[in-house]
């Protein structure tokens, strides 16, 4: 096969897991990144992912703006931003892989902790949250995301043990990632990262990813909301080995 076409297919492959995800399945689009990264340049992937995302992000905005948490907002929203600019400083002197590898640890070890508590019928207990550890949480997945759009784990880790409900989760989550995609423009821009060709890519993947997002608007719905977390639980110990493999093989 034509290596443009093979690299299109496994685009538009990324493209549909993203727009499920971002339809509230959490975990799914982690395949996206890898997918895309097959010309062999991760930053440049990324580039192609933002406006997609940033498109997806909306279409979830417009589904569940009536399901927002306020407080989570009003605590993430400033620590994402600051991490997404420590991730812009530091972006070409970490070591990307290790530090995809802690987070694909703690994303692991919350999603099979969880998952072994539902299975002892242990009950579950909705927690506030602290505020300082959102704060924490919150710069962390503003720095993972700007590195490698991977803001998902340490997102979820402060806000999954809350049990909020499956749309005010989702509804929440999409205007914080909304919020954090549009911030991470200017870091790709002085990068130099959105480039015309990598623009033109996007465009040509977007429909896909807006049907897509809103399939995944329609599968959510339909889940009710003991079992959506089962499910989120399940994505994560998934990503969590995804990202783990990623950092060390």
């Amino acid at each position: 096969m034509d290596s443009d076409i093979l690299y299109y297919v496994c685009a538009a492959i990324a493209v549909i897991m993203t727009g499920l995800a971002k339809g509230g399945f959490a975990g799914v689009g982690a395949v996206s990144m890898p997918l895309l990264s097959l010309r062999g340049d991760p930053l440049a992937a990324a580039a192609i992912l933002l406006p997609i995302l940033i498109v997806q992000d909306a279409i979830s905005v417009f589904s569940y703006w009536r399901n927002i948490n306020k407080r989570i907002v009003f605590i993430m929203l400033p620590s994402m931003a600051l991490g997404v600019y420590l991730g812009f400083l530091f972006a070409g002197s970490l070591p990307r892989n290790y530090i995809m590898a802690m987070v694909g640890v703690i994303a692991l070890s919350f999603g099979a902790h969880s998952l072994w508590k539902k299975r002892k019928r242990k009950p579950q207990i909705a927690h506030k949250g602290h505020t300082g550890l959102g704060l924490i949480s919150g710069v962390v997945t503003g720095f993972t995301s700007q590195i490698a759009h991977a803001g998902g784990p340490p997102f979820h880790v402060w806000v999954l043990p809350q049990k909020l409900h499956r749309d005010v989760l989702v509804g929440t989550k999409a205007i914080c990632f909304g919020f954090l995609n549009w911030i991470k423009v200017p870091a790709f821009f002085a990068l130099g990262q959105m480039t015309t060709q990598n623009l033109k890519t996007s465009a040509i993947l977007l429909p896909l990813a807006i049907a897509a997002t809103f399939f995944g608007v329609y599968l959510v719905k339909r889940v009710e909301t003991e079992r959506f977390y089962t499910i989120i639980y399940i994505l994560m110990c998934l990503l969590g080995m995804k990202l783990i493999y990623e950092g060390f093989f």
